[in-house]
């Protein structure tokens, strides 16, 4: 298999592969650029971000990289406009938006002539999507990290969003090398997202402590959570967790007002924070179904290496 570019409405990307969006603090404009300059498309987590840290990190980004850029907004954080709004005027490549749908945003992306990739987990929304300006969808399975939409693998999702619309399909959840990049893509989607292979980057933002206890991580040790957005998440087991399994009450004595509507079983946004930065006990640790396969943290540039070998077919030990 020849490697083939990802086409996204006027952008061409030279590898079929996107970073994932991945909040709060671990896809900043280091681990973006890094991406763009291999060659994909690198994505800043908007969310749990400030309008003006937003602007930041895309300013620091373009600095870096003349790649393409986008953003990824959860539709479900409180600013959702105001940071979409502030991504478009940065000039941003593309917007990409999950966690709920927006039909705004599309609107605001046809005003801009930005791109809109709605991450979606059905046929019947891929669907609503491309009648509503969509450039591409982001197609996620449940083998995906983080927020979940569906209880369907990729590999039954994925076929019927491909014969549902005409526009591009990106294939996302539990793919962490090259050899899982060419499988999706000979199952005909047009490119890939990938998260937890890339948050275990150099170029991460996610604290030496949060990376470890990801590469120490068994298959027995994922766990499903119920996350104050209204969604089930997947993540690492610890005490955290361990203390919403036994109904501990964990509920925020003070509210950030980060979510539109929140459930208030646990502050979603200060427990990402907690271990992005370090405390992988008490903070929740988002990761995909695969992250055991997984063994060291490498450079963006090494994992896109075993990317194109994977594609081209080179055979090599998984990563």
């Amino acid at each position: 298999m020849k490697i083939p570019v990802l086409r996204i409405a006027n952008l061409v990307a030279k590898i079929p592969v996107i970073q994932g969006g991945m909040a709060v603090r671990i896809s900043m404009a280091p681990l973006a650029a890094a991406v763009a300059e291999e060659g994909g498309i690198g994505i800043i987590a908007g969310s749990g971000l400030s309008v003006e840290e937003l602007r930041t990190e895309i300013r620091e980004a373009r600095r870096r990289t003349t790649g393409i850029i986008g953003v990824n907004i959860m539709f479900a954080v409180r600013e959702f406009a105001q940071l979409v709004h502030a991504a478009f005027d940065e000039k941003i490549d593309l917007l990409v938006s999950g966690a709920g749908f927006s039909r705004d945003m599309f609107t605001w992306g046809k005003e801009k002539g930005i791109p809109v990739v709605p991450i979606v987990s059905s046929a019947k929304l891929a669907k609503l999507s491309e009648k509503l300006g969509a450039a591409a969808v982001i197609v996620e399975g449940v083998e995906a990290g983080g927020h979940l939409g569906t209880d369907r693998s990729i590999h039954d999702i994925l076929p019927e969003v491909i014969a549902a619309v005409s526009i591009p399909v990106i294939a996302a959840g539990g793919v962490i090398d090259g050899q899982g990049v060419a499988e999706m893509l000979k199952m005909g989607a047009n490119g890939v997202q990938m998260g937890t292979r890339f948050a275990l980057s150099e170029e991460s933002g996610a604290a030496l402590a949060w990376k470890t206890e990801m590469l120490k991580a068994t298959d027995e040790d994922i766990v499903i959570v119920h996350s104050p957005v209204g969604l089930p998440g997947r993540g690492i087991r610890n005490p955290f967790t361990k203390a919403l399994d036994e109904k501990v009450d964990l509920k925020p004595t003070k509210c950030m007002g980060c979510l539109k509507q929140c459930e208030g079983n646990f502050c979603i946004m200060s427990r990402l924070i907690k271990a992005q930065t370090g405390d992988v006990q008490e903070g929740l640790i988002f990761s995909g179904a695969n992250v055991a396969k997984i063994k060291e943290v490498l450079s963006v540039h090494q994992i896109f290496e075993d990317i194109k070998k994977g594609i081209l077919g080179v055979k090599e030990e998984s990563v």
